[in-house]
């Protein structure tokens, strides 16, 4: 069965500002309204240096979640790895897995940006490595028992936020999870597993998806497309700060609607409860994705418009979890 999971990254845009302790207040809102709905899992990301505020510490953000929530799953996607330590994060994690009775799903991912590396005096050159690195050591700090307190099943779910064939095989060999929701990645991902001596069994897939699920697509489409090209020109724009690249195009959001449905940053599912559940369920189909994560808020979203989001999302998981 497929799952949604309701993604935050606590953006405000000089466009539509609030003052940020509303900002993270009505985040934490939504994670209990995202539980009462019956959405399976919450999800916090991470970036630095970003005009509009983008979270810095999802784990510190998660606690906080965790601490006004009881059932649903808490999860990073993700958290930068090559930026702490294995015993920081683990320790860290731990807290947020006690906080939550066991319910974290620790996401991590090698980072990106020039600007951020620098910021933390980390080598951008060897962040795979030092990722992977990180997920063994983690594993077997928290698995030996070394570390104290321990958390509350005895280890943490794994997830790497890899894309690509290669990073898909390498998840796999490491026995976690990828959050990719790729079809294309499934056979990498499954070929790593059988590398790593894992059992099929254990292939665990999912991720983040543009998509804005509502009873009126047609109506809502103006103000949901200003924000999409917003969120879309932001991530290009900050992702080459620092290479001495050119500013990239302008976002097209109708062109991003055009091709739907799809795991690529280029893609976007506008679409009713029903469509979207159709839709979802042949994505998945004969492949190990288990939750698709989807934004509660497009970039500085106004709470009205979020609050309305994330009780459709609410209904399109009720309807997910009865087929």
């Amino acid at each position: 069965m497929v799952e949604i999971g309701v993604y935050f990254d606590l953006r405000n845009p000089e466009p539509w500002r609030r003052p940020l302790p509303r900002v993270y207040g009505f985040a934490l809102e939504m994670c209990e309204e995202a539980e009462r709905a019956g959405i399976g899992s919450a999800w916090f990301t991470e970036h630095h240096l970003f005009d509009d505020g983008y979270l810095t510490q999802p784990l510190t953000f998660a606690a906080a979640a965790a601490a006004r929530t009881r059932r649903i799953r808490i999860g990073t996607a993700i958290t930068i790895a090559p930026f702490r330590s294995a015993v920081h994060i683990a320790e860290e994690a731990t807290v947020v897995d006690l906080v939550s009775d066991g319910r974290l799903e620790l996401g991590l991912g090698s980072g990106y940006r020039i600007l951020e590396f620098g910021l933390f005096d980390a080598d951008l050159s060897r962040r795979f490595d030092v990722t992977d690195e990180r997920v063994r050591q983690i594993q077997q700090l928290i698995g030996s028992g070394v570390l104290t307190p321990a958390p509350v099943r005895g280890q943490i779910p794994l997830w790497l936020g890899y894309g690509g064939p290669q990073g898909a095989r390498r998840a796999g060999r490491l026995g976690v999870g990828l959050l990719s929701p790729s079809a294309d990645l499934v056979a990498p991902y499954l070929a790593g597993l059988a590398e790593g001596g894992f059992d099929s069994s254990r292939a665990r897939m999912g991720g983040a998806i543009g998509a804005f699920v509502t009873d009126n697509p047609d109506a809502d489409w103006p103000v949901v497309a200003r924000h999409l090209e917003y969120q879309g020109d932001s991530y290009y724009r900050h992702m080459v700060e620092g290479t001495g690249q050119p500013r990239p195009r302008p976002v097209d959001a109708e062109r991003r609607r055009a091709r739907g449905l799809g795991a690529a940053m280029g893609s976007f599912m506008l679409a009713t409860v029903a469509d979207a559940a159709d839709q979802l369920r042949g994505y998945a189909a004969g492949t190990p994705v288990q939750v698709f994560l989807i934004y509660a808020s497009l970039a500085g979203m106004s709470e009205q418009m979020t609050a309305q989001h994330v009780a459709s999302l609410g209904r399109l998981s009720r309807l997910l979890a009865a087929s």
